[in-house]
Parts: structure tokens; C-alpha cells; sequence
């Protein structure tokens, strides 16, 4: 079973996203560079990026911001995504079910997919941290997914790009597999994605198969 997050993993899309968040963030008056944005929040629910943008300011949002914010993505989105270089590769090489868990809204990953071609590796089998309580980094909504799927959390395989998204495949007990080849990727990501428990980092789709065959063969 291949558990795949969305942005920054199948669609290049966290450099996008993080820009679209601070521009939207400084209409309301909130000073946040899109690198903060990127390095704290990626992997991450934007209603709990809101409410630690909230909690660390003391101050709160406009009402309907977090409305604003998902619209403006949904736009920048719609005409600038592009899909992660090999992908479509990648997934046509891997056999077995194949599911999304993201942590964004479920019309912001089926718009993402449809964008880029790739939603017909996944339908319906999209499933986002909206339908469980905690995101990532806790392992609800993995574990969740397993549930769905109807299979055993070891027998998983999960490629995350955050140490959100690793740290909480690892701790539901699944595989993690780190990915550093998106357009956001900085220095460290490698290492702060293995010391999250990646048990293999590729920056490349091209290596995906071999990697999934190395560790299946422990």
C-alpha cells in the first residue's frame, strides 16, 4: 500500500502556496515572509497554521479570512501548478492501491490532481487531515487511511516532504519515505526529514522504485 502526500510530493506546489499565505496574510496585517511560512508550516493544516499565527501574535484574523486564503490558493493554483518532475513515472511503475493524505482541503487536492493529470492514479481514494481531529504531525489521519483501505499500518509505505508528514507516518507505525525534490526544498530538509524517521530520503521520483525495493527487502 503507497500512501502519498499532495504538495511538495505529487504537485510542486509548497512555493506556490506559502507565497499565495503571506501575500494573503499581509492584506490583513500580518507580517509573515513566505520562508517562515514554508519552514513552519509546511506539511501542515491551514486552520492550524492560522491558529499558531493567532496564538503567536495575539491577535486574530479577520473573520472570513481563512475563506479568502483558500479561494486565492485555489486560483494561483489552477493556473500555475505543475506536477513534481517523474511522477506520472513513478506512479505508473507502482503496483498495489495507491491513496492521498494531505493536509489540505479535499477541493484544493482534486483540484491540484486534476490540474496536473494525475488524479486518475488516486480517485476516489483521496483522503485529508479535515476528517480526522489532530494533523499532522499526529498520526490520525494515517491511521485513518490504513483503517479505510483496510490494511495493517506496517504494510504501508508513505512519501511525505515535511518533517510533519514523516514524523506522523512514523509514529501510525508505517514506512516513511522523504522526498526533497521540490521547488521548496532547502539544505537541511534531507536531514531534519530522516531525524523525523524517514527511512530513506530520495530527491529524485526516479529513485522511488528502487527505494521501495530495498526496503521492502528488509
Amino acid at each position: 500500500m503507497f500512501i502519498f502526500d499532495c504538495n511538495g510530493v505529487l504537485v510542486d506546489s509548497e512555493t506556490i502556496v506559502a507565497n499565495v499565505a503571506s501575500q494573503e496574510l499581509a492584506r490583513a496585517g500580518f507580517a509573515v515572509a513566505p520562508e517562515v511560512v514554508a519552514r513552519f508550516f509546511a506539511g501542515r493544516r491551514p486552520t492550524d497554521m492560522l491558529a499558531d499565527i493567532e496564538a503567536a501574535t495575539k491577535r486574530e484574523l479577520p473573520p472570513n479570512f481563512a475563506a479568502s486564503l483558500a479561494s486565492a490558493t485555489l486560483r494561483r493554483l489552477r493556473t500555475e501548478l505543475r506536477a513534481t518532475a517523474h511522477v506520472e513515472h513513478a506512479l505508473t511503475w507502482l503496483r498495489g492501491p495507491k491513496c492521498v493524505a494531505s493536509s489540505s482541503p479535499l477541493d484544493r487536492v482534486r483540484a491540484s490532481l486534476d490540474a496536473t493529470g494525475l488524479l486518475r492514479f488516486f480517485d476516489p481514494y483521496l483522503f485529508t487531515a479535515s476528517d480526522v481531529p489532530n494533523g499532522k504531525p499526529a498520526p490520525d489521519l494515517f491511521l485513518y487511511v490504513a483503517a479505510k483501505m483496510r490494511v495493517q499500518p506496517a504494510e504501508c509505505i508513505v512519501v511525505e516532504d515535511s518533517p510533519a508528514g514523516v514524523s506522523a507516518a512514523h509514529a501510525a507505525g508505517m514506512i516513511p519515505i522523504g522526498f526533497i525534490g521540490g521547488s521548496h526544498t532547502n539544505p537541511n530538509l534531507g536531514a531534519q526529514l530522516t531525524q523525523a524517521g524517514a527511512r530513506a530520503v530520495i530527491a529524485d521520483m526516479r529513485a522511488l522504485k528502487s527505494t521501495v525495493v530495498a526496503l521492502r527487502g528488509f
